[in-house]
């Protein structure tokens, strides 16, 4: 969320089992996000409260509700059809989804979209940790 608020990330969308902070009317018991809000506000250093975010039990229903409002969702995640990072020109409303950090992106779900990127390597190693490359990401998004 700091990085997101740092890069000017107009909103956060948590799917799935990914933690979030807490929000009015929040169905999880209150010793579970407590535990989680403080871990959170460990790590984003007050930027859960600054940084707009929203949280959707299920992602099909993010990814269309982003689409009624006209958002390309664009993944990041090594495809046989990604196309370079630093090669994409991105339009001036894009959704970056990011997918699990070890199993990333469900094929089902990377079907539907028509933009895969992935961030060029040039070590050994063939993936960056998930924060790492969302920070790389956002970083040549905002600023190609």
């Amino acid at each position: 969320m700091r990085t997101a608020e740092g890069m000017g990330v107009k909103s956060v969308y948590f799917t799935g089992y990914t933690p979030y902070p807490t929000r009015p009317g929040d169905k999880r018991l209150p010793h579970e996000f407590n535990k989680l809000t403080n871990q959170i506000h460990k790590t984003a250093l007050g930027a859960e409260v600054s940084q707009a975010w929203d949280q959707f039990d299920d992602i099909a229903e993010l990814l269309a509700t982003l689409a009624s409002k006209g958002v390309p969702v664009v993944a990041l995640e090594q495809s046989g059809r990604a196309l370079p990072l630093n090669q994409y020109i991105a339009p001036t409303r894009i959704a970056l989804l990011l997918g699990e950090e070890v199993n990333g992106i469900p094929a089902n779900i990377l079907e539907t979209l028509d933009t895969h990127l992935f961030i060029p390597m040039k070590g050994k190693k063939e993936s960056f940790n998930v924060v790492i490359a969302t920070a790389m990401a956002l970083y040549q998004l905002r600023f190609n």
